[in-house]
């Protein structure tokens, strides 16, 4: 029986598949960023399910071939009631399709999970989904905190327990790369035009109970910008900042839950944050690339499952 798994994630903003090899731990992910217009900060669903469905076939092509011996696809959000977003359906509907026509399980996870799963697979940590551990989901559309432990499948059952109350971070850093004419998403372009300017403290938000807001940290920015700081500063006051309000609710969970913290999202790919987050001793980061929006963390847990269902 192949040791290879599939895997589907077509998230708001990438088209992503991907083929892991749970025998030697390899994996391949093929995927691109949708397009949004210029000077956008944002696709509706609508346009994002058209991409998504014109390019999920390409990714799929583009992977290496051999039999697979199950899918894995993100069909939602998080792991909640209510979450639901409609660009997942394109996923779906071509896992499902394979699955059938390949005779293979099919194994749904959520987008949240797929990040976990991946990052974990990155930092060399795969034994921490058998575990309780904390990680952080900084992202375009998630910015939070979250208490891990693996649930009666297998899976890691992510339960919120601190992070933004407001704007997630990729949208302040997003709304921070429109403001000195980025292009969107402006994450790692923010990123290579701090880390030009000096370090500084940024701002230093409240956190209570590891939960903080971001509304006021735009604040902060826009009247930076305002009193016309170099874009390279603002840059690296907007990036400073977030890290300041990871840290202070890091610090916090860790009093409650002293844990291993693992770091996921898009968000979490920038330098200048997880310079910052080195001050912790048992933290562990994914590569760039599946720290982003990817499909290897679906085929990590449509592997985990089907080895767990051979049991």
């Amino acid at each position: 029986m192949s040791s290879r798994f599939l895997g589907v994630d077509t998230s708001n903003y990438r088209t992503s598949a991907a083929v892991y090899d749970a025998a030697t731990g390899a994996w391949c992910n093929e995927g691109s960023l949708l397009t949004v217009p210029e000077g956008a900060i944002g696709l509706r669903q609508s346009d994002a399910l058209f991409q998504h469905t014109v390019r999920l076939h390409e990714k799929i092509e583009a992977l290496p071939q051999g039999k697979v011996s199950a899918i894995g696809v993100s069909t939602r959000p998080r792991a909640v009631e209510g979450s639901y977003m409609p660009c997942f359906l394109a996923g779906i509907s071509a896992a499902r399709s394979a699955a059938h026509l390949l005779c293979v399980p099919l194994f749904e996870n959520s987008h949240q999970q797929g990040h976990v799963a991946a990052a974990a697979l990155s930092a060399g940590r795969l034994d921490l989904l058998d575990a309780p551990f904390l990680a952080w989901h900084l992202s375009g559309g998630t910015s939070e905190l979250l208490l891990v432990r693996p649930d009666a499948h297998g899976m890691p059952d992510c339960t919120c327990i601190g992070g933004t109350t407001d704007l997630a971070a990729g949208q302040l850093i997003d709304r921070a790369g429109a403001l000195l004419g980025l292009a969107f998403p402006s994450g790692a372009e923010l990123d290579r035009l701090a880390l030009t300017a000096a370090p500084e403290k940024g701002y230093r938000p409240k956190v209570e109970e590891c939960s903080f807001s971001l509304s006021g940290m735009q604040n902060q920015i826009d009247t930076l910008h305002k009193k016309g700081a170099e874009g390279a500063a603002v840059a690296r006051f907007a990036l400073e900042t977030v890290a300041n309000a990871v840290i202070k609710a890091t610090e916090q969970a860790l009093t409650q839950y002293p844990y291993p913290v693992l770091c996921a999202g898009g968000v979490m790919a920038s330098e200048v944050i997880r310079l910052r987050l080195q001050k912790f001793d048992d933290i562990y980061f994914a590569e760039p690339v599946l720290s982003g929006d990817n499909a290897v963390g679906a085929a990590v847990l449509a592997a985990r499952q089907y080895e767990r269902n051979q049991t």
